[in-house]
């Protein structure tokens, strides 16, 4: 009887996007934090964690790879072109992903404008989903009041806060499954903001995985500022010499 094959843990950052809400001359992804860009910060969490095999970073097609300053890696780090929307970037790194590893290995896809996830959210989200039978995803409860806006702006109901939780990333889902989702949803010409409302289309029900809100996503500039000291506090801002 053949033993059956545990499941690899592979890291998938799509990096292809422009930014434009930051209004810098270049893509938020490569600027500065600390001595590193915010892509060397993000990339490294991963490749810091043994669990993770390995390290797809989706660039956009116009970046030259070799221009990008990123952890040493030891043959983990994998770079691929990206596509049109964040869909297809992550598209693309699945297939890459398809030709190594198994379908029912783990994909972690994770935002490359996020670079304050810390080691312990990342192996919290792991070792709750590595048994789950659908996967899901980080997220922070919410902790405001939260409106539905109707079309012309006014407050149609509140919303019960304490079903309402804020998505955050990593995204943890199957190879296959999250191949054939997003197919899905390209195929209904249904947009999809992350990859568990791909999942929640094909009918699938992510599990929430309860994260630490400062895991935040830079957006605009002084989000920078912002994970800059989330970063000291850390540990994890690594000093000009």
């Amino acid at each position: 009887m053949t033993e059956r094959r545990a499941p690899s843990f592979w890291a998938l950052i799509p990096a292809a996007g422009v930014g434009r809400r930051m209004g810098a001359a270049r893509p938020k992804q490569f600027l500065m934090l600390g001595s590193q860009s915010v892509l060397a910060h993000t990339v490294g969490i991963f490749l810091e964690h043994p669990g993770i095999c390995g390290v797809v970073l989706v660039l956009g097609r116009n970046v030259d790879p070799d221009a990008v300053d990123l952890p040493v890696a030891g043959g983990r780090l994998f770079r691929v072109a990206g596509g049109e929307e964040r869909a297809d970037s992550v598209r693309n790194g699945l297939e890459f992903l398809a030709e190594r590893g198994h379908p029912e290995d783990w994909v972690l896809v994770h935002d490359a404008a996020r670079p304050c996830l810390s080691a312990e959210d990342l192996e919290g989200l792991m070792q709750t989903l590595r048994e789950d039978p659908v996967g899901g995803l980080l997220a922070a409860p919410s902790t405001d009041t939260i409106k539905l806006a109707d079309a012309s702006g006014r407050v149609e109901r509140t919303l019960d806060r304490t079903r309402v939780w804020r998505a955050l990333t990593p995204q943890m889902f199957r190879l296959r499954a999250l191949r054939d989702a997003l197919d899905a949803a390209t195929a209904a010409g249904v947009a999809v903001t992350d990859e568990a409302s791909a999942m929640e289309f094909h009918g699938h029900r992510p599990r929430l995985v309860e994260g630490n809100p400062l895991n935040i996503k830079i957006t605009r500039p002084e989000d920078l500022e912002t994970a800059h000291l989330y970063l000291l506090k850390q540990n994890r801002l690594r000093r000009p010499t």
